[in-house]
Formats: C-alpha cells, sequence, structure tokens
C-alpha cells in the first residue's frame, strides 16, 4: 500500500542544512494501522507530510497503492490527494462553517452535486456519532467531537489511506481512548490503511499492529508490536517502554523506590517484564524456594496487546550475594530484568 524508499528531507536555513529525515524505508501494507513513534523533533510530522506531499521530499520515493507520489503533476497529485486524507493534532476546522459545513468542504471541492453532499454528510455524521451536532460550530463542541468531525471530514472522499498527525495530543485520556476505538472500527469496516504518528507508547499499545521509532530523523527499529513490545532492540524504544511502565505508578510508591535504593544498597530494586505464557507461571515461587532469597513486591501490573497478556513487577530482593545468582536465573528463562537505580 505504502512504499516508501531511501526518503530525505533536508531543510536550508541561514546557510545551515538541516536533515529533517535521514534515509527513511518503509513498507505499510494494505489494512495495516501503522504507528510512528519518536521524541519531538525525531521527524514524525514531516514524515507524515511528505507521505501525501504537503512537503516535498529532497531524495527518495514514495509510492501509495502502486502511484509514485513524487512523479505527480500537480493536476495528479490533487486526485491523489483525495485517497489520502489526514487529521491533524488541532483539529484544523474551519470556525466559519458548521459540523455539516466542515464535513462537506471537501466534497464541495471536489464538485459533487448538493443531494450527493448531503447524503454523504449524513452517513459520516452517522458514523461518528455526530449526527445531533450537524448544524453546530465548532467553539460549541468539546474536544473530543472536533476530532470526531475531523476524522468525518478526512473520510468524505472515500480515501484508501487515512494519515493522523498526533491525533489525539490535545484530548484527555477518556476521550483519546474513545476516538482510537473509533479508528478501529473505521480501519475493520473499511479497510483503511491507517498511519499514527505519535510520541505515546499508550496510543500505539492501544490501536497498532506495527510500529516504526524514529529518532532524529531514522528509523532505528520497526516491525510487529508485539515483537517490539516484547524485545525492543533500540534504546529509545526500550526508553518509550520504560516510560510506558513507570508512568503507571502511584508518586508514593516512586518515592518508595527511591528510598529503599538510596539507604540499602546491598538490596536490589528489579523491574521484571513478562510477555506471552509465562505471565502466567509462578515465576517467584520458583525463585525464593531455590534461592532461599526474600522477595517484597512493590508493584505488578498485567495487561493486554492484541491479545497477547504482558505483565510489569517491580519487586525489592534482598539476598546477599545469591541476588546476582536470581538476576541471572530469570534472565535465563527468557524475561527482561532490570535493576532500577531510579524512577
Amino acid at each position: 500500500m505504502i512504499r516508501i524508499k531511501s526518503l530525505t528531507k533536508i531543510y536550508h536555513s541561514n546557510g545551515i542544512d538541516i536533515k529533517a529525515l535521514d534515509n527513511v524505508n518503509l513498507n505499510i501494507e494494505k489494512g495495516d494501522i501503522f504507528g510512528i513513534i519518536g521524541p519531538s523533533g525525531a521527524g514524525k510530522s514531516t514524515l507524515i507530510r511528505c507521505i501525501n506531499m504537503l512537503e516535498k521530499p529532497t531524495y527518495g520515493s514514495i509510492e501509495i497503492d502502486g502511484v509514485e507520489m513524487t512523479k505527480l503533476s500537480p493536476a495528479e497529485l490533487k486526485e491523489m490527494r483525495k485517497k489520502v486524507g489526514i487529521i491533524f493534532q488541532h483539529f484544523n476546522l474551519l470556525s466559519s462553517r458548521t459540523v455539516k459545513g466542515n464535513v462537506a468542504f471537501p466534497l464541495e471541492i471536489a464538485g459533487l452535486d448538493k443531494k450527493t453532499i448531503d447524503n454523504r454528510v449524513k452517513e459520516l455524521l452517522a458514523l461518528v456519532g455526530l449526527s445531533n451536532k450537524a448544524n453546530s460550530y465548532p467553539s460549541q463542541l468539546s474536544g473530543g467531537q472536533k476530532q470526531r468531525v475531523g476524522i468525518a471530514r478526512a473520510l468524505a472522499n472515500n480515501p484508501k489511506v487515512l494519515l493522523c498527525d498526533e491525533a489525539t495530543s490535545a484530548l484527555d485520556p477518556e476521550t483519546t481512548l474513545s476516538i482510537l476505538n473509533l479508528l478501529k472500527d473505521i480501519n475493520r469496516e473499511f479497510g483503511i490503511t491507517i498511519v499514527v504518528v505519535t510520541h505515546e507508547m499508550n496510543v500505539v499499545k492501544q490501536i497498532c499492529n506495527k510500529v516504526a521509532v524514529m529518532e532524529k530523523g531514522r528509523i532505528v527499529e520497526q516491525g510487529l508490536l508485539v515483537e517490539i513490545f516484547a524485545n525492543p532492540k533500540s534504546k529509545i524504544a526500550q526508553n518509550f517502554l520504560r516510560s510506558l511502565t513507570f508512568s503507571e505508578l502511584p508518586e508514593e510508591l516512586k518515592d518508595k523506590i527511591r528510598n529503599l535504593h538510596r539507604g540499602h544498597l546491598e538490596w536490589k530494586i528489579v523491574k521484571i517484564n513478562f510477555f506471552g505464557e509465562v505471565t502466567a507461571e509462578p515465576i517467584l515461587t520458583s525463585v525464593i524456594k531455590k534461592f532461599d532469597v526474600d522477595i517484597n513486591v512493590l508493584y505488578g501490573n498485567i495487561d493486554h496487546i492484541q491479545g497477547i497478556p504482558y505483565g510489569t513487577l517491580i519487586v525489592e530482593l534482598r539476598g546477599n550475594n545469591k541476588i546476582e545468582g536470581v538476576l541471572r536465573y530469570l534472565q535465563e528463562l527468557g524475561l527482561e530484568v532490570e535493576v532500577i537505580g531510579n524512577v
């Protein structure tokens, strides 16, 4: 569906070349919900703007549904963009138009007749759950409702690809979840390929089946989401997963972990990540029996990603010279083990 090869984007500023994208290669299959994650400045938004040619690449190729985007004439590009919808972080709605008028706008530009436009707008507003807001203005809507209008507008021309540029960053967690569920429903019902750009690992976890991790304009890791979660190879992916774990910890527990680490250097605070079937195994019981150590569970959580269970345990180990043996044993079982120095 989307083939990106050797994509490079260089900006020129005050005589200095700034490489926003550096030899990016991606293969996004039809029907994927593909996540692109990275910190601010990683090149995520530049990449998504290059995909629909809002930014012209310096080098490289972008192929969508068999069409090479970089070789299109302005008229051909205008037609091709109808196949590529985009939703934005800050909604980009027209404040002077009603909800109905905003969704109708791309259809009007396409030159469709009024009856066709009215019927299509009704379908779209029903799809996103806003039939009762057709005559409201953006100023009268919540953030989640504005983004639903943005989604309806992006779907107006029946696109094959939907690009989401930090589409939930301005929303609260509950609203974010409702928007992600809507996008999943759209993907499932219509088979639309969705590309999600975000700096939030939790968004990727909730919706994507594949993910690419960006840093300093480059793709440093990509693959199936479950594989990245189970065995992140790049430092940046490991940091994203670590931030996902520790963002869930209560502050009082973080304080306890810090104090334990400072006050008892002979003890160790250890984070253990479980993935798949091992999640159900009595690992800690076997450790206690085998090594005769004391284990104090400070935090535990089990969640699911695409139906596969994964979990995190944070434990305090006391056992002096036996602790290193415990850590090796856990690693031999295939668990990801990290001695925590700070949180």
